[in-house]
């Protein structure tokens, strides 16, 4: 799928101000979209979209068709007469500049369970239509997740795996209990659901009226303690005690002397091909009804994976195994049409996996902190080699902000040596024939102007921000995924130069 010239900004909604401990899908959304189109904006990227549990990780969700509950908008439930203020008076003060998890999630979970209890009695008849509506829709996914979450709360949250035979096994006779027992419970879910998907709709509609689109994003692999692959496990390569026999990671990189060992279950691909590859036709279907564009993590495992034994305690043991490759993409191509999606090309890339790429004509990705690094791959991040078919980041949420990465010392956040550093940061200032004092913008004026069609921005990079606001650090476990702004923080400087330079360039809606 081709894609216009365009720009826009990578910020995933938990790090939008607001009163409530995270950031939601209400008001401080519909004003950032403002804020895009002001600029001239045509691109709103998020992470994945849905639950997240231990970790806080978007990437390790319960659900890979659920959205997140945390999301939902407390102000768009006072609107719809859903909760009252005075319900509200109590909620806790939470920092501002921060999401802190262990603390916001029992909050704000208490408040919709809240709505759930009054939802039969305060929603419109409208309302409740369209909520009968939704279950009706998605029952395919939305009943086994309802049923998945009802039963983890009832075993304090215990991997499905150690929940009782029966239910870890799926025997029909056990869930057909579980329904009865646990209806409420799972009506709730629905309920929350239905809620996160009405509060979404409103907000993608509201972006499209500005021209905006958004850029959705989705993992290649799923959670192993997730509805999907408990009511799947035909579909993964799992030991009869449902633990997986081989996961998924990656070998030694950038970010890690010992690889990364994601531990997600691998998918029995010659199933799926059995099957039609039906789960992920309706993966695929699902996420395309919530965003316009898909960026899909760690593409390069369609054309061959990393096989790591289950067990193993770091990703080096591990060996490459063949992909479903363009089969799964005649088929889903076959049924959907044109694919919007882009294909995250980073790591190891072989030519097997650039012909995957470019025989379905998706755009792959550069990230201009990797463009002057002693990496054989480096020059292929320069704007001079770059496709108009492509997608050019100054860097992504696993990467340090660009004044942090600018600045950075060996052995933070990844495996480059203090060498390797000064000679980086020498190159980049021979490049650009700058003295760094604005390094971010020195690497958004080098993307808005590159020959890539779509350029985007991490927030925190045209905020100017250091280390302390960085997403993600691939292989640390904790403080991942915290970060929010404040309003402040976008200067009346900044929208002026983010506009001049989004027009400059031949971006501008």
């Amino acid at each position: 799928m081709k894609f216009n010239r365009a720009s826009g900004v990578l910020l995933h909604p938990t790090s939008l101000p607001g009163a409530y401990g995270i950031g939601e899908i209400g008001p401080e959304a519909y004003r950032f979209a403002d804020f895009l189109h002001a600029t001239g904006q045509r691109l709103w990227q998020i992470l994945p979209l849905g639950p997240t549990s231990y970790g806080d990780s978007p990437y390790q969700s319960p659900s890979t068709f659920a959205g997140n509950p945390l999301w939902i908008s407390f102000d768009l439930l006072v609107k719809d007469k859903l909760l009252t203020k005075a319900q509200l008076k109590t909620f806790p003060v939470f920092p501002a500049e921060k999401v802190d998890f262990g603390a916001v999630i029992p909050a704000r979970m208490a408040v919709l369970q809240q709505v759930c209890a009054t939802f039969a009695d305060r929603a419109s008849p409208a309302l409740q239509e369209q909520f009968a509506a939704f279950c009706a829709r998605h029952a395919g996914w939305l009943d086994e997740y309802a049923l998945f979450t009802a039963l983890k709360d009832a075993h304090n949250g215990v991997p499905w795996p150690q929940w009782e035979p029966a239910l870890a096994r799926r025997e029909p006779a056990a869930l057909q209990a579980a329904r009865t027992q646990y209806a409420a419970e799972i009506r709730n879910v629905q309920i929350i659901q239905f809620l996160f998907a009405d509060h979404w709709q409103r907000l993608r509609t509201y972006c499209a009226k500005l021209g905006i689109q958004f850029i959705g994003d989705i993992p290649i692999f799923v959670a192993h303690d997730s509805a999907d692959v408990w009511a799947n496990p035909h579909l993964f390569y799992l030991r009869p005690d449902g633990q997986p026999s081989v996961v998924a990671g990656v070998p030694p990189d950038y970010f890690s002397a010992t690889g990364q060992l994601w531990g997600n279950p691998l998918y029995n691909w010659a199933v799926h091909k059995e099957q039609g590859y039906a789960w992920w036709l309706a993966r695929l279907q699902r996420i395309c009804e919530l965003v316009d564009i898909v960026r899909i993590d760690h593409f390069r495992g369609f054309e061959a994976y990393w096989e790591i034994p289950g067990g193993e305690t770091t990703a080096i043991n591990g060996r490459w195994v063949k992909g479903p490759d363009q089969d799964l993409f005649d088929i889903l191509r076959a049924k959907m049409g044109d694919l919007p999606i882009i294909a995250e090309d980073l790591g190891v890339i072989t030519p097997p996996v650039e012909a995957l790429r470019d025989n379905n004509d998706f755009p792959g990705m550069r990230i201009l902190q990797f463009a002057f690094g002693n990496d054989e791959r480096s020059a292929e991040f320069r704007p001079e080699s770059y496709p108009a078919h492509c997608c050019v980041y100054t860097g992504t949420h696993d990467n340090d902000t660009t004044v942090g990465w600018f600045h950075s010392e060996a052995g933070n956040g990844s495996t480059r040596t203090a060498e390797d550093i000064a000679a980086e940061r020498k190159m980049i200032l021979d490049y650009l024939r700058t003295d760094g004092h604005e390094i971010h913008w020195d690497l958004i004026n080098l993307g808005a102007r590159s020959n890539a069609n779509t350029f985007v921005v991490p927030l925190q990079d045209l905020l100017g921000l250091g280390s302390a606001a960085r997403m993600n650090t691939p292989g640390v476990a904790g403080g991942n995924w915290q970060w929010r702004f404040a309003w402040e923080q976008i200067t009346d400087a900044i929208r002026e130069r983010f506009s001049h330079v989004t027009r400059a360039t031949g971006r501008r809606v």
